[in-house]
């Protein structure tokens, strides 16, 4: 594979991640040492797929298929330096028949210190033999990187879309928040407005549901994401729907109660505490509202 012949810059990218170049990074002359650009590029390749909603550990399972480094190539321009803040550009650059090549680079502002190569096969797991690299991850890549949504959002019945968010509550509240089983799943899940997220392997990513609570005012509950994804926006996606649904049905009104952790997040979504805190399932939870108005929710 030929060098670059024109250095990359910032807006080349579809994904840039920021970080802060820690102590334990640089060496004796104080600059980064050099192994650690690679860490940094990896860690941008890892949100690439956060970026796409897809949990990189479903990869295997859902496309048959992983993705092995067959080449990483580093070309050094200049040095970063202890609490530089770096912004680390990803973006697919070509897909042949079982290869995809990436393309990195580092920045700190405008200057590039970094160019980075990465090439992958997408090969089976079990024999690390090359598989033609699926349609629907071809597809997947080439739309993200033309600016398209990596996901769908469904708002429908409990008879439309129950199965999947079942699945997804039973994922993050039982399994790995270990709430009462009987507390994930009840008898308002048939009245209610759910929301459901998707990405484009089909998988469920995000979830929420819709209740009327009284004339005009409507509640917002069981809100789910996959552990994975989280801190990417996919929960506020989700609140907006409902909120955007409950304002056109006329609600003007919206309360909903959740763990005392999450209050810094409905806080920036505009929801005030009301009452005190209490307890739910063992659970220190807070109940919120906000006014609704007809309009889009951004």
């Amino acid at each position: 594979m030929n060098a670059p012949t024109r250095q990359p810059s910032r807006e080349d990218f579809r994904l840039n991640h920021r970080l802060r170049v820690r102590w334990a990074e640089v060496d004796m002359q104080r600059i980064v040492f050099n192994p650690h650009y690679l860490m940094y590029i990896d860690v941008a390749f890892t949100d690439y797929w956060r970026a796409l909603a897809i949990p990189y550990e479903s990869i295997p399972a859902a496309l048959g298929g992983d993705l092995y480094v067959k080449k990483s190539s580093l070309e050094y321009h200049g040095s970063a330096r202890l609490d530089d803040l770096l912004d680390i550009g990803m973006k697919c650059q070509r897909i042949g028949n079982s290869s995809v090549l990436f393309r990195g680079a580092i920045f700190r502002g405008d200057t590039l210190l970094v160019d980075a190569e990465m090439v992958y096969v997408f090969a089976d797991p079990a024999t690390q033999m090359p598989k033609p690299v699926p349609p629907v991850l071809r597809d997947l890549l080439e739309s993200y990187e033309a600016n398209l949504s990596p996901m769908e959002v469904r708002l429908g019945s409990w008879g439309d879309l129950g199965t999947q968010a079942g699945a997804l509550r039973q994922s993050v509240f039982v399994e790995e928040f270990k709430i009462d089983p009987g507390l994930g799943q009840d008898a308002s899940d048939l009245d209610s407005v759910h929301a459901l997220v998707l990405n484009r392997l089909g998988q469920a990513v995000a979830t929420g549901r819709l209740m009327q609570e009284g004339p005009g005012i409507a509640r917002i509950a069981r809100v789910a994401v996959s552990s994975a994804l989280r801190a990417t926006g996919l929960g506020r996606t989700v609140v907006h729907l409902l909120m955007q649904h409950a304002a056109e049905r006329g609600d003007t009104r919206v309360v909903l109660s959740f763990q005392c952790s999450a209050q810094e997040f409905y806080s920036r979504l505009g929801f005030n505490a009301i009452g005190k805190p209490f307890m739910e399932a063992d659970v220190p939870h807070i109940e919120m509202a906000r006014a609704l108005e007809p309009r889009r929710f951004p």
